[in-house]
């Protein structure tokens, strides 16, 4: 069996002397006796995240239970769960002494706390983000239990990671098992990890391990249980010390305490399913949410209900939190306009997010999506483009400006829309420096 597990998660690399991936500083925080690093790709030096778990025995009980966690993240795919890469185990040397180390390699992500931390947000931001961290959570957890039939085991704040565009996604995979719930009276434990999970984190039947009624409860029930811890963290602002301060319910918003009391519930069988949880509760009624949300259907909704959104949005942009905006919606925008799903009127809406980056960050972040725009047969986009061409006009290269956007502007000097011609008169002050000499004094 310890073959077969450590073939499983070596199967992405042979040992680390043949590991693609360089590793970098470490965060401060990990879940369990996991330690998170900064890396990077060798190939092209993209930004990874590395996971690595030590023990000096190969067959120690920790090293088993990491196995564990790899094997399920390899082979769970969700988008609201950690995306894997790549894994190995290795022999590293650590003084005299030799360590078994497992890597888990992932995109990258740093923890939840820090990234709070860094974000610093108070008041209806902070509630907005939580609502839709929670929402990505919760439905990872819903995939789990109602999908796979499995449990997670240890849903808390330790256990979710945030991605470069602030989404949240859970991981920490080691006491993941499948719900057995065929053989009820069965007294065996179907957690075989389960004291990886602190005491103050065990609802009352994991902390007696009573198995026979885990079995007769709903797959959620312990997961439930986990979310409710997860809400209490974020909200109290601090890591849980004992089950009996879940009952201290002051920092929890009232839109969502009936929910969380329910999540919380003594009794596993009334347990809120996740799924609920995503549905009804009132508390994920917000700005933010709703606008996530309606970008990231906005193929399957009709042009009046996009143009009546990306009005509004300019507005609404100015309420959210800055760095939501600049590094969740803005990628989302350009994508929804580089594949035809966004009109005219979202390209005003990226020209004004994008005049809140950085000029660097402005030129990696929105010109690449402008200069492909330039190739669009949609007049209003073009004339949009050609209207708003002083806001980014100067941060394209010559070479650009002569290879990928001029050919195409130089199609409005006999477009049969008047409106077109002069705006592509009107553009010329701005390209015309940039062009090669030749086709200049021509």
């Amino acid at each position: 069996m310890f073959k077969f597990l450590k073939e499983v998660v070596a199967g992405s690399g042979s040992g680390l002397k043949d590991f693609p991936y360089t590793i970098g500083e470490t965060y401060a925080s990990a879940w369990g006796s996991w330690t998170h690093h900064r890396g990077t790709s060798k190939d092209d030096g993209s930004p990874v995240s590395i996971f690595s778990l030590s023990g000096s025995n190969p067959q120690d009980r920790h090293m088993v239970a990491g196995r564990n966690g790899v094997k399920r993240l390899r082979t769970v795919r969700h988008p609201n769960i950690l995306s894997f890469l790549h894994s190995t185990e290795a022999e590293v040397a650590d003084g005299p002494a030799i360590k078994h180390t497992i890597y888990i390699v992932t995109e990258p992500v740093m923890p939840l706390s820090e990234k709070l931390k860094e974000l610093n947000l108070g008041g209806t931001q902070r509630d907005e983000y939580f609502a839709w961290g929670l929402h990505q959570i919760s439905k990872a957890v819903s995939f789990l239990n109602n999908d796979c039939k499995l449990v997670h085991g240890n849903v808390c704040l330790a256990s979710v990671v945030v991605t470069q565009t602030l989404d949240w996604k859970l991981h920490a995979f080691d006491v993941l098992s499948e719900f057995d719930a065929n053989n009820e009276a069965s007294g065996s434990p179907m957690l075989q990890f389960e004291w990886l999970v602190g005491m103050q984190y065990k609802p009352m039947e994991l902390s007696k391990s009573d198995w026979a009624s885990i079995r007769k409860s709903p797959p959620w029930a312990i997961d439930s249980w986990g979310l409710g811890c997860l809400i209490y963290e974020l909200f109290s602002g601090a890591k849980l010390a004992r089950t009996e301060d879940l009952r201290n319910t002051a920092s929890i918003p009232k839109s969502l305490l009936p929910d969380y009391q329910r999540l919380l519930n003594s009794t596993p069988t009334r347990r809120l399913n996740p799924s609920k949880l995503i549905d009804n509760s009132e508390f994920f009624q917000n700005k933010l949410v709703e606008t996530i949300q309606f970008m990231e259907i906005l193929n399957l909704k009709d042009t009046f209900e996009k143009d009546s959104f990306f009005r509004k949005l300019p507005n609404i942009a100015e309420q959210l939190p800055r760095e939501i905006v600049l590094k969740k919606l803005l990628p989302v925008l350009a994508s929804s306009l580089e594949f035809g799903s966004a009109a005219a009127p979202a390209l005003t809406v990226l020209l004004k997010m994008g005049s809140w980056l950085p000029t660097d960050q402005f030129s990696i972040k929105v010109l690449p999506t402008i200069v492909k725009l330039f190739a669009s047969n949609d007049r209003a986009i073009r004339a949009c483009l050609l209207h708003h061409i002083d806001q980014f006009g100067e941060s394209m290269s010559a070479q650009t400006v002569d290879e990928q956007v001029f050919p195409h502007v130089a199609t409005g000097f006999s477009d049969t829309d008047g409106t077109i011609r002069e705006l592509t008169l009107k553009s010329m002050l701005i390209l015309a420096p940039k062009l090669g000499m030749g086709l200049s004094v021509r």
